[in-house]
């Protein structure tokens, strides 16, 4: 197992702190490898194995802990009386009305709790009505390019390759953790990454959100999948259905695309107006948590590229935890608008500086915002790089293993 520090640091924060410490993300990103890393450092720390109750309720073993009641039951049997004990419990959402369950052990016990979940809806509803104020989320996500190299470094040690080419690897392959562990070909982990999105539509999606329609819920997702990228709302949605004789309401569209974001699926970025300095609520983009989905579903689409490339930087402000907006200046676009503790970054986004009108492009809109925050145009050219005007031109692969 391989320590990801972005986010076992987070967790070693909270050790023994009162707040509970949920991990949340998408499924086969790592939350669960997370929690056996945890109890080793646990261990590792001189606590007792007789104080670690670790529940993975994805597993056939713990199938009969579904109701709150055997949860709590099951667990209160394994609590160490006099001594604190520490629950790792693993996709919590599986059991129902859980949160009553947790809410229970934090009143009858010494107990320090650490939960994960697939989906980003335990935040917004259960959690909120019993355990406002006392939780921290850490979001989990696919690995970064960063982390792709430290694992091609531990189970690749004779792979040499220098980082823009490790980077055109990532690309093709997206960054769920489980194709990086073994040698698979290019098919190969596709059909693995297909795999786990099948597992997240039916078990996170269609039996979570009650969705009747399934056939209309891929095409939803085909259609989101191919406007990586492109700002659109629910209307352009149902009024694409429309043109291909399939009337939808466009509030059954925002359903589902609701539930595709609960199963961190997809990641919504709203537009920012630098000028008016409000958030628009049109014209949304969508992002995929793993561009692995895009080629598992549909294939590997080069004239996707761009698309694919924003969604790419989009994760790495993620995971860097920053707000990214979708910026809007007079009439211009900016790919992202990043935010975190009144840090700000600009970044436009391309595949390359292939001509003066491009370049044009590119850096003239960020030229035009007059603030002193640091601004980008990342693309995948290997020799243009001049800088113009303090606007920084940066190769992708060197931007996703910089400091910002």
């Amino acid at each position: 197992m391989i320590e990801r520090t972005t986010y076992f640091e987070q967790l070693r924060e909270f050790i023994d702190k009162p707040q509970i410490k949920i991990l949340t993300g998408i499924r086969r990103c790592g939350k669960s490898t997370s929690l056996l890393l945890l109890k080793e450092e646990l261990l590792s720390r001189g606590i007792g194995v007789d104080q670690i109750v670790l529940i993975n309720l994805e597993s056939f073993t713990f199938s009969e802990l579904r109701t709150a009641a055997r949860l709590y039951n099951y667990a209160a049997d394994r609590i160490q009386k006099g001594k604190k004990t520490y629950l790792l419990l693993g996709e919590i959402q599986e059991v129902v009305e859980w949160e009553k369950a947790v809410n229970s052990f934090l009143v009858d016990f010494d107990v320090d709790i650490y939960l994960t979940g697939s989906n980003s809806h335990l935040l917004s509803s259960e959690l909120a009505t019993y355990l406002a104020g006392r939780y921290v989320e850490i979001p989990v996500y696919t690995l970064s390019f960063s982390e792709y190299l430290q694992f091609r470094s531990a189970y690749f040690p004779k792979d040499k390759a220098d980082n823009k080419t490790a980077f055109l690897s990532y690309l093709r392959l997206g960054g769920f953790p489980v194709i990086h562990t073994a040698d698979y070909s290019v098919e190969t982990a596709y059909k693995v990454v297909y795999d786990i999105y099948s597992s997240v539509i039916l078990r996170d999606t269609v039996q979570r959100f009650k969705i009747r329609d399934v056939e209309l819920l891929e095409r939803i997702v085909k259609y989101a999948f191919d406007n990586i990228g492109n700002t659109f709302s629910g209307k352009n949605v149902a009024d694409y259905f429309k043109s291909q004789q399939r009337k939808i309401d466009i509030n059954t569209v925002y359903n589902y695309l609701n539930a595709l974001e609960g199963a961190f699926i997809l990641y919504r970025a709203s537009r920012y107006d630098i000028k008016g300095k409000e958030i628009l609520k049109t014209q949304e983009k969508f992002y995929l948590s793993d561009v692995g989905l895009l080629y598992a579903t549909m294939g590997y689409r080069d004239r996707m590229i761009s698309g694919i490339l924003e969604n790419i930087v989009y994760l790495e402000f993620k995971r860097r935890g920053y707000t990214v907006y979708v910026g809007k200046y007079l009439d211009k676009e900016i790919d992202f608008i990043a935010e975190k503790q009144g840090r700000k970054i600009y970044a436009q986004v391309a595949y390359k500086l292939e001509s003066e009108q491009t370049i044009e492009r590119e850096f003239s809109t960020l030229l035009s915002v007059k603030d002193q925050y640091p601004k980008f145009v990342v693309t995948l050219d290997d020799f243009w790089k001049e800088s113009i005007e303090g606007v920084q031109h940066v190769h992708l692969s060197d931007f996703l293993l910089r400091t910002f």
